[in-house]
């Protein structure tokens, strides 16, 4: 059998059923989309003319991409984890991260909120 990678997570245990590895997948891209989303989102704030204080804008841009290179390193690592539990016949792991993401989604989305508020009053670029 040919080596498959990350060796880390398939020289483990036997294989599992199809069906587990391939939702296990699913729920890493779902996790990749979210990335891109907050990526998007991130660059957006820069790319649009916005009427926000321009230092809280660059820092709510700045939130959403450290939101969205935390969300695929996360994927990653919760799929190798997952897939490491179901190769090992394991419980799997819980989720974790989801509120840590929703705190820094809220604490960006309270900064544009005071972009918005300080550029109405004037600050605006």
């Amino acid at each position: 059998m040919r080596s498959r990678f990350p060796a880390t997570v398939y020289r483990h245990g036997t294989e599992p059923d199809p069906r587990f590895t391939l939702a296990n997948e699913r729920t890493f891209l779902a996790w990749i989309r979210t990335s891109l989303a907050l990526l998007a989102a991130g660059v957006a704030l820069l790319a649009l003319d916005l009427p926000l204080h321009e230092g809280l804008q660059l820092a709510a841009a700045a939130i959403f991409t450290l939101a969205a290179l935390g969300a695929a390193v996360w994927a990653w690592l919760a799929w190798a984890t997952a897939e490491r539990a179901l190769r090992l016949g394991s419980a799997l792991p819980g989720l974790g991260v989801g509120g840590g993401l929703a705190a820094l989604l809220v604490v960006a989305l309270l900064v544009l909120l005071t972009g918005a508020l300080l550029g109405d009053l004037g600050g605006a670029k």
